[in-house]
């Protein structure tokens, strides 16, 4: 435990690394952990350290890996696909971050106005 070698190969820290980056977060090595940084254990053995992004970082990774996954900008977007986007972003709590929606519409290039019409659709289903 008290060693400190690179894991970056090590089983465990390959299977959680994608999860770690669908998050937005980085791994640390165990010693290096600090605050709120979550430390993941194999075997008895502390072998990465999880370091969580900020919430307003969360929204910017979340909003360019909606990017990358519809292959154009967020803004090039058709209205009913915009929805959609609203929608997800929606269940994974986007709109509870400051200037969450003022992030979202600039990001659709739409108004405040247009997302929260789409919220209320959303809700109204």
């Amino acid at each position: 435990m008290g060693r400190s070698t690179d894991a970056s190969g090590h089983p465990f820290v390959v299977a959680v690394k994608p999860l770690v980056d669908a998050m937005g977060g980085s791994m640390v090595p165990p010693d290096e952990a600090q605050g709120d940084d979550v430390v993941l254990a194999w075997e008895g053995e502390d072998v990465v350290a999880v370091r969580l992004p900020h919430l307003s970082d969360s929204l910017d990774h979340i909003l360019a890996e909606l990017e990358r996954r519809h292959g154009v900008p967020l803004s090039e977007l058709d209205r009913r696909t915009k929805q959609s986007v609203v929608r997800i972003l929606e269940t994974r709590g986007a709109f509870s971050v400051r200037h969450g929606v003022e992030t979202v519409a600039s990001a659709l290039g739409v108004s405040r106005f247009t997302v929260y019409n789409y919220l209320n659709r959303a809700n109204g289903d």
